[in-house]
């Protein structure tokens, strides 16, 4: 069943100019047939992918540091997790659950309620997509607490539904012409240490301070956080920051919800980023990483918040699809089984060395932060915290033609993320930061 992907060697090797023939003849078949707002960050196209190495249409053997921007956790189509979803596609691949249910949406959902934080009694709703898992978790707390707030922070990204447009930070590329959006979003300043200088408590403070003045504490149903954000550029906050928020949301009767759709799931080393920083959330959303790319999300959080909606009021046609469901099963199995969190652990104590070297190097890294395999860097003018946008589009553009995809992150796009899948070789990781440090070298 796997023997189209067990000849993907794990290096990287260069056949064709990248992009080669065959990717460019597809690109231009996409301009024909896919809107023109569906974007191409490179024009490049795969035929199969293994472990850490997606193999395009030319043959070249391109190392992802992307992870599919974070699905791939575990790498490309795993052994265990593809045969999972073939056996369960074998028996049937779709029922509707909320008609006629099956065991493994159940034991998913058993799988969730045990390795989210916190060991009070929890719930699941299986959902088909993280910025489905964050609007859904807004409409079970604005239910659980007859409030219609909705609070976020500073350089948060959380969907492209019009909910979740509105509650990201960043206008272009995610919201503009879009509108008009929904009510009741209020975005406050975050954590940002890097540049606000600030300890936890200082921008906590700064936080809580702005949300009772601009919302109002007793018109908030939830405050929804990233706990390490995504595409504002991995930003970990100062410690004490996210627990003090939590304590001010606790004693205001908010729902605290923890989006970690692109943290969640191993990726940092721990089932979920939250646990890094002694946080119990309420709720908490899941997507990415725990269906190794199968279309799956989940919002899990307390028994009696989960319980706060009528019958019928959660679910969705294709929300915890058989096949999906299974795969995220055996995706826990293969966590415990090859100590996959230890890989993890692996993985960031690599790069996250390999980046400081790097940075002593050339000046212009202002910052390399993050935990586990998230990891990122940050590009700034020598000696300050200004953005420097230029860096990043010249190091991605230069490494995919090497044979290496690198992602963009940042408010400012000036920020390199790291997503391997945790099973990524240091060979494969240093031999990354090495392209890195010859694309600067070359600028």
């Amino acid at each position: 069943m796997n023997s189209v992907t067990t000849d993907v060697t794990q290096e990287r090797l260069v056949v064709t100019e990248i992009p080669g023939p065959k990717s460019l003849a597809l690109h231009e078949r996409r301009k024909n047939a896919v809107s023109a707002g569906v974007g191409a960050t490179f024009p490049v196209y795969i035929e199969r992918a293994k472990g850490s190495i997606l193999v395009d249409v030319d043959g070249n053997h391109i190392v992802d540091m992307g992870g599919g921007i974070g699905v791939n956790t575990i790498g490309h189509a795993d052994d265990a997790v593809i045969e999972a979803a073939f056996e369960q596609a074998q028996r049937f691949t779709h029922t509707l659950f909320t008609v006629t249910g099956y065991e493994s949406y159940v034991r998913l959902c058993e799988l969730l309620a045990q390795h989210t934080p916190g060991n009070f009694a929890k719930k699941s709703v299986l959902l088909n997509s993280g910025a489905e898992a964050v609007e859904n978790a807004v409409k079970i707390a604005r239910k659980f607490t007859g409030r219609p707030g909705v609070a976020v922070v500073d350089h948060g990204y959380h969907g492209r539904t019009n909910l979740t447009m509105s509650m990201n930070f960043k206008a272009m590329p995610y919201n503009l012409g879009f509108g008009p959006f929904a009510g009741d979003i209020h975005h406050a300043p975050n954590s940002y240490p890097f540049h606000d200088k600030l300890s936890g408590a200082e921008a906590a403070a700064r936080t809580i301070s702005w949300l009772d003045k601009r919302a109002g504490a007793t018109d908030l149903a939830c405050l929804v956080v990233e706990p390490i954000q995504g595409e504002g550029g991995f930003i970990v906050p100062a410690d004490g920051y996210l627990p003090a928020l939590q304590k001010w949301c606790n004693d205001n009767g908010i729902v605290y919800v923890s989006d970690e759709v692109q943290s969640g799931i191993m990726r940092t080393g721990a089932y979920y980023a939250s646990e890094h920083f002694g946080l119990v959330p309420d709720l908490v959303t899941t997507a990415k990483g725990v269906g190794g790319g199968f279309v799956i999300a989940a919002v899990t959080g307390r028994a009696d918040i989960m319980d706060a909606s009528h019958v019928g009021g959660l679910g969705g046609t294709f929300g915890g699809n058989p096949m999906s469901a299974a795969a995220a099963v055996q995706i826990f199995e293969e966590i415990e089984k090859r100590d996959l969190m230890g890989e993890a652990q692996r993985v960031g104590r690599v790069l996250c060395g390999a980046l400081l070297d790097l940075q002593k190097k050339h000046n212009i890294i202002g910052d390399v932060r993050g935990i586990g395999a998230m990891q990122a860097i940050e590009f700034t003018e020598p000696g300050t915290d200004t953005p420097m946008s230029d860096v990043v589009p010249f190091i991605t553009a230069y490494a995919i033609k090497k044979g290496l995809l690198l992602l963009s992150a940042g408010t400012y796009g000036n920020v390199l993320r790291f997503l391997p899948p945790v099973t990524t070789s240091d060979e494969l990781l240093l031999d990354a930061v090495a392209l890195i440090d010859e694309a600067l070298s070359a600028r």
